[in-house]
């Protein structure tokens, strides 16, 4: 929730100061690895090449350095938008991280690759339902959660070794920049600032006008 705010609010500066988003985030950031993740994620997406927002089409950025001590997370993504439903779906994903020196790197790549899926779940769908008496969400059946025709077209994950440097532990590093990430595509391909989680086709059906 903590990096959801920040990085929303981060895109919002950088609109207000007509400045790139990534590049606003490079002009107040002065920690070296930091930066290197920001720039190498941007580079892999293709950021800078980037087209302008079309056709329900945008693209997010965001960062941060899980409890200000573990691993550094940057991740770009493209999401698609429908009008009519409100529907919103991850198309790809493009993250780097910096956790120390890595000795597993596939493992570290299934739990970058794992919180993207799993904060995209969270983000766009997950919702603990209640009324005033009890909470009514009892069944997996009904529970609303990510499902595999949701899915990104492509995640990609980008690792900075650090050999002979601290092992930073990369478990949930990118849960938080991925939420920011996706609500900042929204922003980009909607013009629509969802500010309650979970940003939902209805929420966004709403915001529009629809």
């Amino acid at each position: 929730m903590n990096i959801f705010t920040i990085e929303s609010f981060m895109d919002e500066l950088a609109l207000a100061a007509k400045t790139d988003p990534v590049e606003f985030r490079l002009k107040h950031l002065e920690d070296s690895r930091a930066r290197e993740v920001i720039k190498l994620a941007a580079e892999r997406f293709g950021w800078d090449r980037r087209g302008k927002p079309a056709n329900g089409l945008g693209c997010g950025f965001a960062f941060a350095r899980y409890k200000n001590l573990a691993a550094h997370c940057a991740i770009a993504m493209e999401i698609e938008t429908e009008r009519e439903t409100g529907r919103i779906r991850v198309k790809r994903a493009v993250s780097a991280v910096d956790a120390g020196q890595v000795v597993n790197p596939d493992g570290v790549r299934n739990q970058i690759e794992g919180a993207i899926l799993q904060s995209s779940s969270w983000t766009l769908y997950e919702s603990v339902t209640f009324d005033e008496a009890r909470i009514t969400s009892l069944d997996w059946t009904t529970y609303p959660i990510l499902r595999f025709h949701s899915v990104p077209d492509r995640v990609e994950v980008h690792i900075v070794d650090r050999p002979g440097l601290p092992f930073l532990g990369a478990g949930e590093a990118g849960q938080g920049p991925a939420a920011a990430a996706i609500a900042n595509a929204i922003a980009d391909a909607t013009g629509q600032r969802l500010r309650d989680l979970p940003l939902t086709a209805a929420k966004l059906k709403a915001s529009v006008g629809i």
